[in-house]
């Protein structure tokens, strides 16, 4: 299985400059020690073409989010979400990326 987490540094709301510049090296960095730290049990597991894809956002106050973003085991979800939950990280919960509310593509 190959882990990735990806640090998504756009958000629906705009901290001032110097507030942004701290909160996207946390942000960056939390992707990193998450995918080379608290997942690294999951590298190797299952099958070569299993891929495991996270996105790591900021909510309106300044909570760290998580989502997985494909379509993996109920397992490897939970495993995610316990790890997540643990270090403070909050479900995020919206519609599917790139899919409005009416279900279509944007």
């Amino acid at each position: 299985m190959t882990v990735t987490v990806v640090a998504i540094l756009e958000t629906d709301f705009k901290p001032e400059k110097a507030l942004a510049k701290v909160m996207n090296d946390r942000l960056q960095n939390a992707a990193r020690d998450l995918e080379r730290v608290h997942l690294k049990s999951l590298f190797g597991r299952g099958f070569q073409s299993d891929d495991l894809i996270i996105y790591l956002s900021y909510n309106p106050k300044y909570k760290i989010r998580f989502r997985i973003v494909n379509d993996v085991p109920a397992d490897i979800e939970y495993f995610v979400a316990e790890c997540c939950g643990r270090l403070g990280y909050i479900l995020w919960r919206a519609n599917a990326i790139g899919v409005s509310k009416d279900g279509t593509n944007d």
